[in-house]
């Protein structure tokens, strides 16, 4: 197994432990994987991806919503990616 490989199993565990947590977060919509973006470019480096509805200050969040950089040692990347519905699927 490569570091690489490594990393993302360690991703993985911390997801798994702490997504549910996450979810009952204000304004939060998922928990994955992903790449961090910085000023809307993708970088390298894999990271925990929480996914809010729309990004706000820490500052006009109850300090129980604050997402934190580092969740047991693994980088988080806090991502707005709207609001995530359900698709309805249509049989033709």
């Amino acid at each position: 197994m490569n570091e690489q490989q490594e990393r993302i199993q360690r991703i993985q565990a911390v997801k798994s432990a702490h997504e549910a947590e996450l979810l009952t977060k204000a304004n939060v919509v998922g928990v994955g994987i992903g790449f961090r973006q910085q000023q809307q470019l993708r970088t390298d480096e894999v990271v925990l991806v929480v996914m809010v509805e729309k990004k706000v200050p820490s500052a006009q969040l109850a300090p129980e919503d604050v997402i934190p950089h580092q969740i047991e040692g693994v980088p988080v990347d806090v991502q707005e990616s709207g609001r995530i519905a359900p698709q309805q699927i249509i049989q033709r």
